[in-house]
């Protein structure tokens, strides 16, 4: 993840981030990026990005993961995936799904998402 927010430092720059704990702590460690830090994941980040989703107030999710290795917090990630799917909200799980919605936010192409906070 802190690879792909160097590369990718243009576009999130001009953007409101979220991150859970440790992530976010070293992708400001590695970028000029202002990221407000949640608890981690295992402590309950997971579910303050959950409550967010919920909420509406979250325009997409880059959330790698190494589906060859077990998580401890496994039911809190897959609890996540499917708020994902339940609200709507766009969701990158690999580089390759990521790269595609950055770019689809930087084209403009994810404007729907302002129709969705307008009719809250």
């Amino acid at each position: 993840m802190v690879n792909f927010t160097i590369a990718y430092e243009h576009i999130f720059q001009k953007h409101e981030l979220f991150a859970t704990g440790t992530t976010g702590q070293r992708i400001m460690g590695e970028t000029e990026l202002s990221i407000t830090r949640l608890q981690s994941g295992p402590l309950g980040g997971d579910q303050q990005i959950g409550a967010m989703i919920a909420e509406n107030g979250l325009d997409l999710i880059l959330f790698f993961r190494d589906p060859l290795t077990a998580q401890p917090h496994e039911p809190d990630v897959t609890a996540l995936l499917r708020l994902c799917d339940v609200y709507g909200i766009p969701l990158a799980t690999n580089i390759a799904t990521a790269e595609i919605l950055l770019q689809s936010l930087e084209s403009g192409l994810m404007s729907w998402r302002d129709l969705v906070h307008k009719y809250k």
